[in-house]
């Protein structure tokens, strides 16, 4: 039978193909029967699948992380798709093409070092841009690099997305400097590559991806700032006031303690790297629970749960009619500006700016229910 992708599955379709093991779990029915709830995944996303007969025989045969072939039938289950196991069996690991089981980048490597490469070219700094040549140019590190996911769950959770996640950032740097000339652009240009560079090894993807037990002790952002300090120390008289401020970007990226940051922003390119990491982040995470649901017949997505909303998505975009060109939009000139004393009427009546403060009201309400 013709492997079938988990993107491909639907509802009474009969499943004859290999997927790699996310998780499995073994729980007790009420009615005191085993069976076992599995995490399957291939390179289009992962499915959840059931056990119920045979739970103990087929639990003898694999772990997680295992390649397992899997004959069971599609089922829709509260508004997702399900995967009723009736048959499974272990299969070697040289048997499968890793790529076909873990999600990848959709922008090639090579496209990505050349733009890396472009970036560091662009920066006036040369210290700066030492520090960062002794990270990328080490072609270990950029194996890791370039391989490794963002997150385990939230964004960018493919090969290269880590890569892919941090040149965004990059990107909405050197937009943001561009816009304020106070900004140091190449601190934060360095800030933005390497941000996350703890992931590197905080995170494991040879197979699932998970976290390191390093990554639970210690995390990605003191693993960071640990980095940060021995690449520097091979650098002869290397600036440590800009190891100094570097480490800080690192230590407050995630902008608020509660959110796992050791220090809150300081400084300007700190306080703007914990903004568009965020802004990338979530725009990542949004768009991929939008695209999960290709078969989607409604103009709400399904319950996202840790951003603790639905969200609109219309399936087919809403006609409009087009926009004048720009050129041919004509503006009325305005009367010259003054400063309005503090007795002076605005020129609403009063009708108007009841109006106004009953919308302002209904915007904050809403504010506070989302």
């Amino acid at each position: 039978m013709k492997q079938i992708y988990v993107n491909q599955i639907g509802e009474r379709d009969q499943v004859d193909s290999v997927f790699l093991v996310r998780d499995r779990i073994q729980a007790m029915a009420r009615n005191g029967k085993p069976y076992m709830t599995l995490k399957l995944m291939d390179s289009t996303g992962e499915i959840e699948a059931r056990v119920w007969d045979r739970v103990d025989e087929f639990a003898r045969l694999f772990e997680k992380d295992d390649f397992l072939h899997v004959s069971g039938r599609g089922n829709l289950y509260m508004g997702k798709m399900q995967l009723v196991v009736q048959q499974l069996r272990r299969v070697a690991e040289e048997d499968v093409d890793l790529a076909d089981f873990l999600p990848v980048s959709k922008r090639p490597i090579a496209e990505m070092r050349a733009e890396l490469e472009q970036l560091l070219a662009s920066m006036n700094d040369g210290s700066m841009r030492k520090l960062l040549l002794a990270f990328f140019d080490d072609s270990d590190f950029f194996r890791l690099y370039s391989r490794a996911p963002a997150a385990k769950g939230m964004h960018h959770v493919f090969l290269g997305g880590l890569l892919e996640h941090s040149l965004a950032v990059a990107d909405l740097a050197c937009d943001v400097a561009r816009r304020y000339a106070q900004v140091d652009r190449d601190l934060l240009i360095a800030g933005a590559l390497l941000h996350d560079v703890g992931k590197t090894a905080e995170l494991s993807y040879e197979r699932s991806f998970d976290y390191t037990d390093e990554g639970k002790l210690v995390g990605h952002i003191v693993m960071g700032v640990e980095m940060i300090e021995e690449r520097s120390r091979t650098i002869p008289d290397f600036p440590r006031q800009q190891v100094m401020l570097l480490k800080h970007l690192l230590l407050s990226h995630h902008g608020q303690y509660e959110y796992g940051s050791p220090k809150r922003p300081k400084m300007l390119e700190a306080v703007i790297l914990n903004f568009i990491d965020d802004l990338d982040s979530k725009i990542n995470g949004i768009q991929t629970h939008i695209e999960k649901e290709p078969e989607r017949t409604a103009d709400w997505t399904s319950y996202h749960r840790l951003y603790d909303r639905y969200f609109y998505a219309p399936v087919e975009a809403k006609k409009s009619d087009p926009l004048p060109p720009v050129e041919a939009v004509t503006k009325t000139p305005e009367a010259p500006k003054t400063r309005r004393t503090r007795d002076e009427p605005l020129g609403f009546t009063l009708g108007e700016q009841l109006a106004g403060q009953n919308l302002n009201l209904f915007v904050n309400e809403n504010e506070k229910k989302d």
